[in-house]
């Protein structure tokens, strides 16, 4: 494992570095094409037709929606210790999310007689995609839905690949049960008011359909699956190339691609700790990305002896993804001091950011771009990624400059709301007009100006 130096990079390496799996997914967008037209025209044929093609699931006579049955069946399967995890789990990520719920109106005096403020609603519909490829997501359907549950979205509607016997991941089915049955009926994590009676007027429905058909679905609609307003998820590259291609249509939410870490160390760390979180990221897939950036050159190369060995102890499939990640999108970064560490992971903007060292707040300041921001070396990605409460759907691809994490806000959309007084109007009237009048609106200022005169405005 090479150690590199970042004042040795050019200015091509650079941009090399900071490239992702997913900005390179023009051959993608052009393969999704068809199948996001063929669902357009061909509705449920298309979705059952490319499960097969794409899953290997001959969905036969089964209904799209998952039913009561399969509710049952995953309840039966799943052991007593995950059904618990995943209680405590969700009971977290709702804690966390029932604070972001904004009042239903905030209105006030911008100078008198003129009032304005915002009025909040959550969205009648949205789509939740919860990917399948390389494991089970549980935490992605969890993560996804409270927020949407808490902002009282009315109707929510999972797509997640099934498996090749039709069946969907039992965990998720789980979550959806305990979503439904505890939580939406204003249990302990939705205490607060506003958040239970938000939920208790949500619907849930899980659909055994995946990839960019999954994605197609949600944006038009077919004859098992509603349109919806919003789709939020992460997923493949096929599936953010379908998000793209249908981008124009809908509102495809938060770009969330291929998982992407760094790690930032300093001298003060346990390297087999800094080894060990390396791997949190990397094994999700070969087109991950994982880095570790350091001050300090002793870590740096100590982890570059380490990490090949780790590596190779981890089964496979997830050895060969470690192995694709630190060949492609990973690597090991010698920074000269702290603030030149900070600044390349401000330019990376990575989905998650674990700051190892003694003192993690001290280093915490310097950062500005991450979608999460890891404390210490108690607070590893695992963690975050299931049970800490914060969202760990994150923006990747370098968007975490501008974009945050999915949230409660994702799912509430805003509404402007003026009142205006006699009093608040003979103050604005003739400067607007003078305004309206500059920028060549004959009409704007008129009907200012014609107010108050006929008998077109009360005294």
């Amino acid at each position: 494992m090479k150690v590199r130096v970042w004042s040795e990079f050019g200015a091509r390496e650079r941009e090399s570095l900071f490239a992702r799996a997913e900005a390179d997914i023009g051959a993608a967008v052009a393969a999704v094409a068809p199948v996001v037209e063929a669902v357009r025209v061909n509705g449920d044929a298309a979705l059952r037709e490319y499960s097969l093609r794409f899953d290997g699931a001959d969905l036969g006579g089964l209904s799209l929606a998952a039913g009561g049955e399969d509710f049952a069946e995953a309840e039966r399967v799943l052991s007593s210790e995950v059904k618990e995890a995943l209680v405590f789990a969700i009971s977290n990520v709702a804690a966390f999310h029932r604070y972001q719920r904004p009042g239903p109106m905030s209105f006030g005096e911008i100078r008198p007689g003129l009032f304005a403020g915002e009025r909040a609603l959550p969205l009648a519909s949205a789509g939740l995609y919860v990917p399948r490829g390389r494991g089970s997501f549980p935490s992605m359907l969890y993560m996804l839905a409270v927020p949407a549950l808490i902002a009282g979205v009315g109707e929510i509607r999972v797509v997640t690949p099934p498996n090749p016997d039709g069946s969907i991941d039992p965990a998720c089915l789980y979550a959806v049960k305990v979503l439904r049955e505890e939580l939406c009926r204003g249990g302990e994590p939705f205490s607060s008011s506003s958040a239970a009676s938000a939920a208790s007027s949500s619907s849930i429905e899980v659909f055994r359909v995946g990839g960019a058909q999954g994605i197609a679905a949600l944006a038009y609609g077919t004859e098992s699956v509603k349109r919806v307003e919003k789709i939020v998820g992460p997923g493949s590259r096929y599936v953010s190339a379908a998000k793209r291609l249908l981008a124009p249509l809908i509102d495809t939410g938060l770009p969330a691609g291929p998982s992407e870490s760094v790690v930032l160390a300093d001298g003060t760390t346990d390297v087999r700790l800094v080894v060990m979180d390396l791997l949190i990221e990397a094994e999700h897939g070969s087109d991950s990305a994982a880095l570790l950036v350091s001050s300090d050159k002793e870590t740096a190369f100590s982890v570059a002896r380490l990490l090949p060995e780790s590596i190779e102890a981890l089964p496979e499939p997830r050895r060969t993804f470690a192995r694709d990640v630190f060949s492609h999108y990973g690597g090991i970064i010698l920074a000269d001091g702290l603030r030149e560490a900070a600044d390349i992971v401000n330019s990376f903007a990575p989905e998650h950011l674990q700051i190892h060292s003694a003192r993690p707040f001290e280093v915490l300041p310097f950062i500005r771009n991450a979608g999460e921001i890891l404390l210490g070396e108690t607070t590893p990605f695992s963690l975050a990624n299931y049970a800490c409460g914060a969202n760990a759907v994150l923006p990747t691809g370098g968007r975490a400059v501008s974009f945050s994490a999915v949230s409660v806000r994702d799912f509430i959309k805003y509404s402007s709301v003026v009142h205006v007084t006699p009093e608040g109007f003979a103050a604005l009237r003739d400067r607007v007009s003078a305004l309206a009048e500059y920028e060549g609106f004959p009409a704007h200022a008129g009907a200012l100006k014609k107010r108050g005169k006929d008998g077109l405005f009360p005294s």
